[in-house]
């Protein structure tokens, strides 16, 4: 990449939390990471000096037309689920669309491309209580409620203020691999890679007991063991529980399933292994628990829309061991 353009829209009422996530992920320097990292810009949405949520007020780099130079457009969430969006940012968001740029929504910012009419036809998420709302005025677009983010390659949404970490991460690890997600993700002490599919929120907390001895010492033993069969009836012998409250236990922990846990740890291990290591495709399968290149290349195109061979070939490591 080519030192692209992030430019976040701002506006009276800004919603700062998810500004703020816009602007520590891709508006800090970081030269850690090489001269091709993100420019970035602030857009006014309207006219002069904007007051946002809290009191604070900003002075933006320029107007909407930033967003005619925008590689990636980022909207925090909207002033409002019922505030009618400006047809001139409607008209700018599709303009720079059409010319190829990405779009992205922090919570409740989908409305926004909602009214711009980039979501028509699309899966779409914003925070569990908007879903309704946005399935009710926007029938076009195919809402999912209970994930994190959706990334649909140009146009990409995520839940609630925090998922919008989640999804700039995500964008991250797409332009320059997992390991400048991981350097960013560390420098705000936030999980590297939680998986868009993930539930939004857990019904019930576990008790301490449980995460923090019996499920813990079971992550420690998966990701050690990632290239092992596992089994429910397996997992759940292995802390002590019947496979039903093992089920239970392990839903509300991690909001998710087994199967699908244990395909993100080793997709997240494959990314690894090619981007830091030179082993054979069937030997990064085999450790990584997918018994066969055809299988690892199946998950990973789905995941990744991208095949194994052109992830490393565009974010492996110089140097990388084969060992």
């Amino acid at each position: 990449m080519n030192n692209p353009l992030v430019v976040v829209l701002a506006y009276d009422g800004l919603c700062t939390f998810e500004f703020g996530v816009a602007v520590e992920i891709f508006g800090l320097a970081r030269p850690e990471m090489g001269e091709n990292w993100y420019r970035f810009a602030v857009a006014g949405v309207d006219q002069g000096e904007l007051c946002a949520t809290g009191g604070v007020r900003l002075v933006v780099d320029g107007g909407l037309e930033l967003l005619d130079q925008a590689g990636t457009i980022v909207v925090p969430g909207w002033r409002g689920a019922e505030t009618p969006v400006p047809a001139a940012l409607c008209h700018r968001l599709v303009a720079a669309h059409q010319r190829g740029a990405r779009v992205m929504s922090i919570c409740s910012g989908v409305f926004v491309l909602a009214a711009a009419g980039l979501l028509d036809h699309r899966q779409a998420t914003t925070h569990w209580r908007y879903t309704d709302l946005l399935q009710q005025r926007y029938p076009a677009i195919q809402v999912t409620p209970d994930v994190l983010y959706i990334d649909n390659g140009d146009v990409l949404t995520s839940a609630g203020s925090a998922a919008g970490i989640d999804l700039c991460l995500h964008l991250v690890r797409r332009d320059y691999g997992s390991v400048a997600a991981n350097q960013v993700a560390r420098r705000l002490v936030v999980s590297p890679h939680r998986d868009g599919g993930q539930a939004q929120f857990i019904q019930q907390a576990v008790p301490v007991a449980y995460e923090g001895h019996r499920l813990g010492s079971l992550f420690d033993h998966l990701h050690t063991h990632l290239a092992a069969p596992h089994s429910v009836a397996s997992l759940a012998a292995f802390v002590g529980m019947s496979p039903r409250t093992f089920l239970r236990r392990f839903a509300a922990t991690t909001g998710s399933t087994p199967a699908q846990w244990l395909l993100n740890a080793r997709l997240a291990r494959c990314q690894d292994l090619l981007e830091n290591s030179a082993l054979s495709l069937e030997r990064i399968a085999e450790l990584a628990g997918f018994g066969s290149v055809a299988t690892l290349r199946h998950h990973f195109k789905h995941h990744f829309t991208t095949t194994p061979a052109a992830y490393r070939k565009r974010f492996a490591e110089p140097g990388a061991k084969s060992a």
